[in-house]
């Protein structure tokens, strides 16, 4: 789990997420799960949760990837410090964290990703970072 420096994210896996000794430890108030495949973690009441089932790949529907970005870039615009986890926090979290601080920002998307690049590793899926700049665009569209 690793903190994004300048906001108040951190990018970790489906293991961070069920960590939840050291999410209280860490001062994590929120959890953005973003895995399919993973079952969703059992957590403290204190904790708020979201879940958007999102495959590490194409094939995501826009409305989801737009409510993903949403909660995270709404949750670090409150400096709610939130955890964005998906299987290996190498594709899906920094994906999203990635268009939620061009959200924030008003970077392009590609430098906010490059950006989280810069501070440790990254494997995002070409089909799933293609979903997020389109659904971006049309959501700017509207």
């Amino acid at each position: 789990m690793r903190q994004v420096i300048g906001y108040s994210l951190w990018i970790g896996n489906s293991a961070d997420a069920r960590d939840v000794p050291r999410l209280l430890d860490d001062g994590i108030e929120a959890l953005i799960a973003l895995a399919l495949e993973e079952p969703p973690a059992a957590l403290v009441r204190e904790l708020v949760h979201c879940r958007f089932p999102l495959v590490d790949g194409a094939g995501n529907r826009p409305w989801l990837l737009r409510m993903a970005v949403n909660t995270v870039a709404a949750l670090a615009a409150g400096g709610v410090q939130t955890l964005v986890s998906c299987g290996a926090g190498m594709s899906r979290s920094p994906a999203v964290a990635a268009m939620a601080i061009h959200r924030l920002s008003r970077k392009p998307p590609e430098d906010c990703l490059r950006g989280l690049a810069d501070r440790g590793p990254l494997d995002v899926s070409p089909g799933l970072w293609g979903e997020l700049v389109a659904a971006e665009m049309a959501r700017k569209g509207d």
